[in-house]
């Protein structure tokens, strides 16, 4: 994708226009300047700041390590990388479940430590007291649901999500719930994709799927896996549009040749 020569800010609102349009929404994870920069530099729309960067950036086994001043870190490091993107941070686990106060101050603390652009939390029904209080301070809320890392220790396992009737309808009554609270879009993780179209479909917000399917309004990856920098995560969802790991090892590896063998630096490296 080419570079946009027109810079034109994504918001909130420029978001459901692209769902009233039919336009897919691009969106990827990141958690530094750097690689902020070029996500950007190409053209996607969102950029989240995931709680991920626990598991790709920290090397925990789950995402629920990572505290609220990390993410604050990383998500001040992508903000002054981006000039078009929309860029959403996650709230870390243990920072607004259960207590919607807690909550606002720590939405309040990202977006006035890291100018982002929005937060975005996991759950429907249970959270929707927090949500609300977040709203009320005037900042945006991506919501969260289907399989939700944050509560793995609830489910024991990373298996799809809503397969069951039960669960498909309390999924549709929680992200109804979430819309009309307020929240300006909903991601969905690994569900069915006949239950991803259902949701997009009764929703006016955009519906961001990662593992849901090709027809809700946009999708989401973490860069790290789609780079192919990680290589030990790969569900089905997961496509890889580059193979990065084998770059690095290859450009690693012929470096330290050099440097062995005494071939780096030349006489034209040096001063």
């Amino acid at each position: 994708m080419s570079v946009h020569q027109e810079i034109r800010k994504v918001t909130t609102h420029r978001l459901t226009e692209m769902k009233s349009r039919g336009e897919k929404i691009a969106m990827l994870t990141a958690y530094d300047y750097s690689l902020a920069r070029l996500v950007d530099e190409a053209g996607v729309d969102v950029i989240l700041v995931g709680d991920s960067a626990s598991n790709v950036m920290a090397g925990n086994e789950t995402t629920l390590p990572i505290t609220l001043d990390q993410m604050i870190y990383h998500g001040a490091s992508v903000v002054r990388a981006v000039k078009r993107a929309l860029v959403v941070v996650d709230l870390p686990f243990g920072t607004y479940q259960g207590n919607s106060r807690a909550a606002l101050n720590s939405a309040i603390r990202i977006m006035k430590e890291t100018a982002a652009d929005a937060v975005k939390l996991e759950g429907g029904k249970e959270v929707i007291k927090s949500v609300k209080r977040i709203l009320t301070a005037g900042i945006p809320v991506m919501g969260h649901l289907g399989l939700m890392p944050q509560s793995i220790n609830k489910y024991g396992t990373y298996a799809v999500r809503a397969k069951d009737e039960e669960e498909a309808e309390k999924l549709i009554e929680d992200a109804l719930l979430l819309q009309e609270a307020g929240c300006f879009s909903v991601v969905l993780e690994k569900i069915p994709a006949s239950l991803g179209k259902a949701v997009a479909e009764k929703l006016s917000i955009p519906v961001i799927g990662i593992g849901a399917g090709g027809n809700v309004d946009g999708q989401v990856l973490v860069l790290h896996d789609m780079l192919g920098i990680t290589q030990q995560f790969s569900p089905r969802f997961l496509r890889r549009y580059a193979s990065l790991a084998d770059t690095v090892h290859e450009a690693v590896g012929k470096y330290a040749d050099d440097v062995r063998a005494g071939n780096f630096p030349s006489e034209k490296e040096s001063y």
